[in-house]
Protein backbone atom coordinates (compact mmCIF):
# COMPACT_ATOMS: atom_id res chain seq x y z
CA UNK A 1 0.00 0.00 0.00
CA UNK A 2 1.34 3.54 -1.00
CA UNK A 3 0.75 6.20 1.90
CA UNK A 4 1.48 8.55 -0.59
CA UNK A 5 1.56 9.32 -4.57
CA UNK A 6 3.16 12.32 -6.35
CA UNK A 7 0.92 12.88 -9.82
CA UNK A 8 2.68 15.32 -11.80
CA UNK A 9 0.36 17.38 -13.51
CA UNK A 10 1.08 18.92 -17.07
CA UNK A 11 -0.16 22.57 -18.42
CA UNK A 12 -0.07 23.70 -21.89
CA UNK A 13 -0.59 26.98 -22.44
CA UNK A 14 -1.33 28.29 -19.44
CA UNK A 15 -4.01 25.26 -18.85
CA UNK A 16 -3.68 21.84 -17.26
CA UNK A 17 -4.25 18.80 -19.68
CA UNK A 18 -6.61 16.08 -19.56
CA UNK A 19 -3.99 13.15 -19.11
CA UNK A 20 -3.09 15.41 -15.24
CA UNK A 21 -6.68 14.48 -14.01
CA UNK A 22 -6.37 10.80 -15.27
CA UNK A 23 -3.46 10.63 -13.39
CA UNK A 24 -4.94 11.63 -10.42
CA UNK A 25 -7.67 9.31 -10.12
CA UNK A 26 -4.68 6.62 -11.32
CA UNK A 27 -2.72 8.36 -8.14
CA UNK A 28 -5.97 7.23 -5.63
CA UNK A 29 -5.69 4.10 -6.69
CA UNK A 30 -2.28 3.45 -6.26
CA UNK A 31 -2.76 5.15 -3.13
CA UNK A 32 -5.79 3.38 -1.21
CA UNK A 33 -6.81 5.78 0.68
CA UNK A 34 -3.60 7.79 1.23
CA UNK A 35 -2.72 10.78 0.45
CA UNK A 36 -2.01 12.11 -3.53
CA UNK A 37 0.31 15.15 -3.89
CA UNK A 38 -0.30 17.29 -7.42
CA UNK A 39 3.05 18.33 -8.88
CA UNK A 40 3.61 21.49 -10.58
CA UNK A 41 6.90 22.89 -12.48
CA UNK A 42 6.92 25.53 -14.33
CA UNK A 43 7.52 29.34 -14.36
CA UNK A 44 4.14 30.77 -13.24
CA UNK A 45 2.00 27.62 -12.74
CA UNK A 46 1.05 27.79 -8.98
CA UNK A 47 -2.53 29.45 -10.01
CA UNK A 48 -3.48 25.82 -11.83
CA UNK A 49 -2.87 24.16 -8.19
CA UNK A 50 -6.50 24.65 -7.11
CA UNK A 51 -8.07 22.80 -10.78
CA UNK A 52 -5.89 19.46 -9.32
CA UNK A 53 -7.39 19.51 -5.90
CA UNK A 54 -10.72 20.12 -7.62
CA UNK A 55 -10.33 16.64 -9.61
CA UNK A 56 -9.03 14.73 -6.29
CA UNK A 57 -5.46 15.77 -5.18
CA UNK A 58 -5.06 16.18 -1.28
CA UNK A 59 -2.87 19.05 -1.75
CA UNK A 60 -0.19 20.58 -4.83
CA UNK A 61 3.53 21.47 -4.77
CA UNK A 62 4.95 23.44 -7.08
CA UNK A 63 7.93 24.77 -8.03
CA UNK A 64 8.66 27.73 -9.93
CA UNK A 65 11.63 29.37 -11.73
CA UNK A 66 12.05 30.74 -14.83
CA UNK A 67 14.30 27.48 -16.58
CA UNK A 68 11.52 25.50 -15.92
CA UNK A 69 9.03 28.15 -18.88
CA UNK A 70 10.10 25.92 -21.48
CA UNK A 71 10.31 21.67 -21.01
CA UNK A 72 13.99 20.55 -20.75
CA UNK A 73 14.69 17.00 -19.12
CA UNK A 74 17.71 18.63 -17.26
CA UNK A 75 15.24 21.38 -15.22
CA UNK A 76 12.53 19.34 -14.84
CA UNK A 77 14.61 16.46 -13.48
CA UNK A 78 16.51 18.17 -11.33
CA UNK A 79 12.80 20.50 -9.97
CA UNK A 80 11.16 17.08 -9.70
CA UNK A 81 13.45 15.26 -7.73
CA UNK A 82 13.66 18.24 -5.25
CA UNK A 83 9.96 17.35 -4.65
CA UNK A 84 10.65 13.78 -4.10
CA UNK A 85 13.15 14.48 -1.70
CA UNK A 86 11.09 16.97 0.11
CA UNK A 87 8.11 14.66 0.20
CA UNK A 88 9.65 10.90 0.28
CA UNK A 89 6.87 9.08 -1.87
CA UNK A 90 5.54 5.41 -1.95
CA UNK A 91 4.35 6.01 -5.45
CA UNK A 92 4.56 8.60 -8.42
CA UNK A 93 2.39 8.43 -11.44
CA UNK A 94 3.13 10.17 -15.06
CA UNK A 95 0.94 10.96 -17.67
CA UNK A 96 2.38 8.70 -20.78
CA UNK A 97 3.02 11.61 -23.01
CA UNK A 98 5.72 13.35 -24.89
CA UNK A 99 6.88 14.83 -21.24
CA UNK A 100 6.23 11.95 -19.73
CA UNK A 101 7.84 9.03 -21.87
CA UNK A 102 11.12 11.53 -21.94
CA UNK A 103 11.18 12.34 -18.38
CA UNK A 104 9.85 8.97 -15.89
CA UNK A 105 12.94 7.11 -17.43
CA UNK A 106 15.38 9.22 -16.64
CA UNK A 107 13.62 10.05 -13.24
CA UNK A 108 13.13 6.18 -12.24
CA UNK A 109 16.86 6.33 -13.45
CA UNK A 110 17.86 9.08 -10.67
CA UNK A 111 15.86 6.85 -8.46
CA UNK A 112 17.03 3.44 -8.71
CA UNK A 113 13.44 1.87 -9.12
CA UNK A 114 11.94 0.24 -11.62
CA UNK A 115 9.01 2.30 -14.22
CA UNK A 116 6.05 0.74 -15.53
CA UNK A 117 4.78 2.17 -18.73
CA UNK A 118 1.97 3.07 -20.58
CA UNK A 119 -0.79 1.58 -18.67
CA UNK A 120 -3.71 0.93 -19.40
CA UNK A 121 -5.32 0.05 -16.71
CA UNK A 122 -5.00 0.81 -12.85
CA UNK A 123 -7.06 -1.71 -9.93
CA UNK A 124 -6.82 -3.11 -7.09
CA UNK A 125 -7.12 -7.21 -6.54
CA UNK A 126 -5.92 -9.55 -4.28
CA UNK A 127 -4.57 -6.60 -1.94
CA UNK A 128 -2.08 -4.79 -4.67
CA UNK A 129 -2.13 -2.69 -6.84
CA UNK A 130 -2.56 -4.21 -10.24
CA UNK A 131 -0.95 -2.47 -13.21
CA UNK A 132 -2.36 -3.41 -16.98
CA UNK A 133 0.21 -2.42 -20.06
CA UNK A 134 -0.07 -3.72 -23.88
CA UNK A 135 2.75 -5.26 -25.23
CA UNK A 136 3.54 -6.07 -28.92
CA UNK A 137 1.94 -3.61 -30.41
CA UNK A 138 -0.86 -4.21 -28.44
CA UNK A 139 -1.67 -7.73 -29.32
CA UNK A 140 -1.72 -8.72 -26.04
CA UNK A 141 -1.91 -7.30 -22.50
CA UNK A 142 0.44 -7.72 -19.41
CA UNK A 143 -0.41 -7.00 -15.67
CA UNK A 144 2.36 -6.14 -12.75
CA UNK A 145 2.25 -5.45 -9.62
CA UNK A 146 5.32 -3.57 -7.69
CA UNK A 147 6.72 -5.83 -4.61
CA UNK A 148 9.24 -3.61 -3.74
CA UNK A 149 10.77 0.26 -3.81
CA UNK A 150 8.66 3.50 -5.25
CA UNK A 151 5.59 2.40 -7.32
CA UNK A 152 6.27 4.07 -10.52
CA UNK A 153 4.19 4.14 -13.35
CA UNK A 154 2.84 6.45 -16.30
CA UNK A 155 -0.74 6.31 -18.14
CA UNK A 156 -1.84 6.62 -21.40
CA UNK A 157 -4.22 9.39 -21.59
CA UNK A 158 -7.48 8.53 -22.46
CA UNK A 159 -7.85 5.31 -20.74
CA UNK A 160 -8.34 6.05 -17.15
CA UNK A 161 -11.61 8.15 -16.04
CA UNK A 162 -10.84 11.46 -14.49
CA UNK A 163 -12.93 11.73 -11.00
CA UNK A 164 -15.86 14.36 -11.18
CA UNK A 165 -14.62 17.45 -10.64
CA UNK A 166 -15.70 19.28 -6.84
CA UNK A 167 -15.34 22.77 -7.10
CA UNK A 168 -16.19 22.85 -3.06
CA UNK A 169 -12.73 20.82 -2.48
CA UNK A 170 -9.91 22.55 -0.84
CA UNK A 171 -6.41 21.84 -0.17
CA UNK A 172 -3.21 23.68 0.39
CA UNK A 173 -0.99 24.41 -2.55
CA UNK A 174 2.90 24.83 -1.32
CA UNK A 175 6.29 25.77 -3.15
CA UNK A 176 9.69 24.19 -2.79
CA UNK A 177 12.34 25.56 -3.76
CA UNK A 178 15.11 23.74 -6.53
CA UNK A 179 18.11 24.31 -7.01
CA UNK A 180 18.21 24.14 -11.23
CA UNK A 181 21.31 24.29 -12.66
CA UNK A 182 24.22 23.01 -14.98
CA UNK A 183 21.83 22.78 -17.79
CA UNK A 184 23.17 21.30 -20.96
CA UNK A 185 20.05 22.52 -22.77
CA UNK A 186 18.58 26.05 -23.04
CA UNK A 187 15.41 26.29 -25.33
CA UNK A 188 15.77 29.84 -26.89
CA UNK A 189 12.68 29.84 -29.44
CA UNK A 190 9.97 27.19 -29.72
CA UNK A 191 8.67 27.23 -33.29
CA UNK A 192 5.41 25.65 -33.06
CA UNK A 193 3.80 24.18 -36.29
CA UNK A 194 0.21 26.08 -37.23
CA UNK A 195 -2.24 23.51 -35.51
CA UNK A 196 -6.11 23.37 -35.48
CA UNK A 197 -8.73 22.14 -34.16
CA UNK A 198 -8.32 19.52 -30.87
CA UNK A 199 -5.06 17.49 -29.71
CA UNK A 200 -4.90 14.72 -30.89
CA UNK A 201 -3.83 12.44 -28.32
CA UNK A 202 -6.75 13.38 -25.86
CA UNK A 203 -9.23 13.46 -28.53
CA UNK A 204 -12.43 12.06 -27.65
CA UNK A 205 -13.05 11.06 -31.44
CA UNK A 206 -10.51 10.87 -34.09
CA UNK A 207 -10.80 11.08 -37.79
CA UNK A 208 -8.08 9.54 -39.73
CA UNK A 209 -7.08 9.24 -43.68
CA UNK A 210 -4.75 6.76 -45.49
CA UNK A 211 -3.90 6.20 -48.89
CA UNK A 212 -7.51 6.33 -49.71
CA UNK A 213 -7.83 10.22 -49.15
CA UNK A 214 -5.42 10.42 -52.52
CA UNK A 215 -3.87 14.11 -52.15
CA UNK A 216 -3.90 16.71 -49.10
CA UNK A 217 -7.00 18.04 -50.17
CA UNK A 218 -8.91 15.25 -49.53
CA UNK A 219 -8.31 15.72 -45.80
CA UNK A 220 -11.08 18.49 -46.16
CA UNK A 221 -14.27 16.07 -45.78
CA UNK A 222 -12.46 14.66 -42.72
CA UNK A 223 -11.57 17.77 -41.34
CA UNK A 224 -15.29 18.89 -41.73
CA UNK A 225 -16.56 15.97 -40.14
CA UNK A 226 -14.15 16.38 -37.46
CA UNK A 227 -15.17 19.91 -36.93
CA UNK A 228 -19.09 18.39 -36.43
CA UNK A 229 -18.01 15.91 -34.25
CA UNK A 230 -15.43 18.18 -32.06
CA UNK A 231 -12.75 15.15 -32.90
CA UNK A 232 -9.12 15.80 -34.23
CA UNK A 233 -7.61 14.60 -37.45
CA UNK A 234 -5.02 11.62 -37.44
CA UNK A 235 -3.42 9.83 -40.43
CA UNK A 236 -1.69 6.44 -41.35
CA UNK A 237 1.67 6.58 -42.02
CA UNK A 238 0.96 5.80 -45.86
CA UNK A 239 -0.83 9.05 -45.67
CA UNK A 240 1.99 11.29 -44.23
CA UNK A 241 4.62 9.44 -46.64
CA UNK A 242 2.58 10.60 -49.56
CA UNK A 243 2.93 14.32 -48.44
CA UNK A 244 -0.84 14.26 -47.80
CA UNK A 245 -0.24 15.69 -44.22
CA UNK A 246 2.40 16.50 -41.79
CA UNK A 247 3.69 13.37 -39.48
CA UNK A 248 2.83 14.97 -36.14
CA UNK A 249 -0.65 13.49 -37.47
CA UNK A 250 0.58 9.94 -37.87
CA UNK A 251 -1.00 7.40 -35.74
CA UNK A 252 0.55 3.94 -35.53
CA UNK A 253 3.24 1.80 -33.96
CA UNK A 254 5.90 4.40 -35.53
CA UNK A 255 3.68 7.70 -34.51
CA UNK A 256 1.20 8.00 -31.80
CA UNK A 257 -0.93 5.99 -30.13
CA UNK A 258 -4.82 7.13 -29.47
CA UNK A 259 -7.69 5.22 -27.88
CA UNK A 260 -10.86 7.65 -28.31
CA UNK A 261 -14.30 6.88 -27.50
CA UNK A 262 -15.00 6.77 -31.95
CA UNK A 263 -12.27 6.05 -34.08
CA UNK A 264 -13.34 6.41 -37.84
CA UNK A 265 -10.80 5.47 -40.40
CA UNK A 266 -11.50 6.70 -44.03
CA UNK A 267 -9.35 5.26 -46.36
CA UNK A 268 -7.06 2.90 -44.37
CA UNK A 269 -6.17 -0.83 -45.27
CA UNK A 270 -5.36 -1.34 -41.74
CA UNK A 271 -1.65 -2.56 -41.43
CA UNK A 272 -0.49 -3.72 -38.58
CA UNK A 273 1.97 -0.58 -37.68
CA UNK A 274 -1.56 1.34 -37.72
CA UNK A 275 -3.78 -0.84 -35.83
CA UNK A 276 -0.91 -1.02 -33.04
CA UNK A 277 -1.94 3.21 -32.53
CA UNK A 278 -5.66 2.37 -32.60
CA UNK A 279 -7.10 -0.72 -32.05
CA UNK A 280 -7.70 -0.17 -28.83
CA UNK A 281 -10.16 2.65 -29.49
CA UNK A 282 -13.85 2.01 -27.86
CA UNK A 283 -15.29 2.44 -30.73
CA UNK A 284 -13.74 1.48 -34.29
CA UNK A 285 -15.71 2.51 -37.81
CA UNK A 286 -14.15 1.78 -41.17
CA UNK A 287 -15.08 3.65 -44.56
CA UNK A 288 -13.20 1.68 -47.32
CA UNK A 289 -14.11 0.78 -51.14
CA UNK A 290 -12.52 -2.88 -50.25
CA UNK A 291 -14.44 -5.26 -48.78
CA UNK A 292 -11.23 -7.28 -47.96
CA UNK A 293 -9.32 -4.39 -46.17
CA UNK A 294 -7.77 -5.36 -42.66
CA UNK A 295 -9.18 -2.81 -41.17
CA UNK A 296 -12.76 -4.48 -41.11
CA UNK A 297 -11.11 -7.20 -38.72
CA UNK A 298 -10.94 -4.89 -35.72
CA UNK A 299 -14.12 -2.85 -36.77
CA UNK A 300 -16.96 -2.17 -34.86
CA UNK A 301 -18.79 -1.20 -37.78
CA UNK A 302 -17.20 -1.37 -41.23
CA UNK A 303 -19.08 1.07 -44.08
CA UNK A 304 -17.81 -0.46 -47.61
CA UNK A 305 -17.72 2.82 -50.36
CA UNK A 306 -16.08 5.27 -51.53
CA UNK A 307 -15.27 8.02 -48.56
CA UNK A 308 -15.47 10.76 -50.79
CA UNK A 309 -19.44 10.03 -51.20
CA UNK A 310 -19.78 8.58 -47.30
CA UNK A 311 -17.81 11.07 -45.52
CA UNK A 312 -19.90 13.81 -46.78
CA UNK A 313 -23.00 11.77 -45.93
CA UNK A 314 -22.34 10.98 -42.38
CA UNK A 315 -21.41 14.65 -41.96
CA UNK A 316 -24.95 15.97 -43.05
CA UNK A 317 -25.99 13.27 -40.96
CA UNK A 318 -23.85 14.22 -37.92
CA UNK A 319 -25.30 18.04 -38.58
CA UNK A 320 -28.69 17.57 -38.47
CA UNK A 321 -28.83 15.47 -34.87
CA UNK A 322 -26.92 18.50 -33.69
CA UNK A 323 -29.55 20.73 -34.70
CA UNK A 324 -32.52 18.35 -33.71
CA UNK A 325 -30.67 18.44 -30.12
CA UNK A 326 -29.54 21.59 -29.88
Amino acid sequence: MAKKVLVLGEARDGALRNVSFEAIAAGKTVAEGGEVVGVLLGDAVSALGEELIQYGADRVVVVEDEKLTQYTSDAYSQAMMAVIESENPEGIVFGHTALGKDLSPKIASKLGTGLISDVTSVEVAGGNVVFTRPIYSGKAFEKKIVVDGIVFASIRPNNIQPLEKDASRTGEVSSVSADIKDLRTIIKEVVRKASEGVDLSEAKVVIAGGRGVKSEEGFEPLKELAGVLGGAIGASRGACDADYCDYSLQIGQTGKVVTPDLYIACGISGAIQHLAGMSNSKVIVAINKDPEANIFNVADYGIVGDLFEVVPMLTEEFKKLKVASS
